[in-house]
């Protein structure tokens, strides 16, 4: 777990939790306060994503383009690149003030905020370059300030709080996802879609006051972690005094060791099932995802219809599956409760095959809007306890004179495979529908399933 160097990730070992303690774990302050740092690292993502490309296709911008603009989310794919920086540097003035996290993370709010305005201020379809751009830049922004709550996430706490804390961050996630996606549409029908978006950065205060309010964690490294560290800078770069020897001391420290620990804690081939497993477990609902919106408008659903289901029901599972990702995680370990959010990730595409099968040919618009719900929930509960779960799970494997730096690459990881394929998701769409599509998309989530199922037999080995 995270601050303990010698925990190996491999393991899956259950706490000895009651339900009435799993239940009551959600009452501690830390995990109360990542219900709302959740929430301002999910509000960005729409707004740069699904949401967007609702504007874009209102605005007749072909579906191939849509996909396209949809890389801009390899930002968080590769945050890692610069997640060292994050965990090693101290801003100028501010982190003097407020410490390092609370620094970095007041710093990505503020661009954040201002990529939010600026996009309001284009006319995309005219502009669809420049969105891009911009798109770009609050992506960056974002995939920081995601940086720096995973790592506040994992040091602010012990180990005992993670699972309740992941689950709230999901929680507050998942809200956010609801409030840039049913809020901006609601906005956008009523008033217009720049007032929408300026609405949405205004809701990023939120994040801003609580990065106010909080206290700095605790970076401390452990001295074995230390010992460790010199040891491999001298294997690698030997002994010496200059500035070349401090800048490749820094880089040893900053971008060698943290991945050297997470293989000497695992096992090498430990290691490689565990990174294949964060990388194809969210292949199947990131690849869905890219055309969810652009599909509720070919089948003709209103924004207003589409923003109420989300509001009233989606809001429900949501809230229904982070939580019950959270207890189930708190009551029997990571690796169940993880398989089973596998399952359902991939079973929820097969819910938008059917909708998609079906809708075209109904006649009652009340039969439409049923089917509409029942997908929407089973997507909501889906991610609300497979995202708790994988949350938990990437948690529980970093070392904390890391956190910054290998929850990044465990999360960007994550993030990749399913960008990189949904990139084309548009093409697939126009080239062999949309039911094709989705029951794809579920085929893609069965490698991640007999991937836990591996990893799960290896715990219960080494136990």
């Amino acid at each position: 777990m995270a601050g303990n160097p010698n925990h190996n990730p491999s393991s899956g070992a259950a706490p000895q939790m009651t339900w009435r303690e799993s239940v009551e774990i959600y009452m501690n302050w830390p995990v109360i306060v990542m219900l709302v740092l959740g929430f301002s690292a999910g509000l960005p993502i729409l707004l740069i994503f699904s949401t967007l490309s609702f504007w874009l296709r209102e605005l007749e911008v072909s579906r191939t383009e849509i996909g396209f603009l949809s890389w801009v989310l390899f930002m968080y794919s590769i945050k890692v690149v610069w997640a060292p920086f994050v965990d090693r540097i101290s801003l100028p003035v501010l982190t003097p003030l407020l410490g390092k996290r609370r620094s970095w993370m007041l710093v990505a709010q503020a661009g954040i905020i201002c990529g939010l305005i600026a996009i309001s201020s284009t006319s995309p379809a005219e502009q669809i370059g420049l969105v891009a751009v911009l798109a770009l830049t609050t992506a960056f922004f974002s995939a920081t300030q995601d940086i720096v709550i995973d790592a506040y996430r994992i040091e602010a706490a012990e180990k005992e709080l993670q699972a309740a804390m992941a689950a709230t961050y999901q929680l507050g996630y998942r809200i956010a996802l609801i409030v840039a996606g049913a809020g901006a549409l609601y906005t956008a029908e009523y008033f217009s879609w720049p007032a929408a978006y300026v609405a949405m950065a205004l809701c990023m205060g939120v994040g801003v006051a609580m990065a106010l309010i909080i206290k700095e964690p605790d970076h401390t490294m452990s001295k074995e972690t230390a010992e460790r560290e010199k040891a491999l800078e001298a294997a690698l770069f030997g002994s010496g005094e200059g500035r070349l020897k401090r800048l490749a001391a820094w880089f040893s420290g900053a971008v060698v060791s943290p991945i050297a620990d997470f293989f000497q804690r695992a096992g090498f081939m430990p290691a490689l099932l565990i990174l294949l497993l964060i990388g194809l477990y969210r292949v199947s609902d990131i690849t869905m995802g890219i055309m969810a919106n652009p599909f509720y408008v070919d089948m003709e659903y209103t924004k207003t219809e589409i923003a109420n289901i989300i509001k009233i029901y989606g809001v429900i599972m949501t809230i229904v599956g982070a939580l019950a990702g959270g207890i189930l995680v708190a009551r029997y370990g990571i690796m169940r409760p993880l398989l089973f959010g596998a399952i359902l990730a991939a079973a929820a595409n097969l819910v938008f095959a059917y909708l998609a099968l079906v809708v075209p040919g109904m006649e009652s618009n009340t039969n439409k809007l049923w089917h509409l719900t029942l997908t929407i929930c089973a997507d909501n509960f889906s991610g609300g306890l497979s995202g708790a779960a994988l949350i938990a799970y990437m948690s529980s494997l970093t070392n904390s004179a890391y956190t910054a730096t290998q929850y990044a690459l465990f999360s960007s990881l994550y993030l990749l495979p399913g960008k990189f394929i949904g990139g084309f998701s548009g093409l697939y769409v126009d080239t062999f529908g949309y039911v094709s599509f989705f029951t794809g998309a579920a085929i893609l989530g069965i490698p991640a399933i007999l991937l836990t199922i591996v990893l799960m037999r290896r715990a219960i080995e080494e136990e």
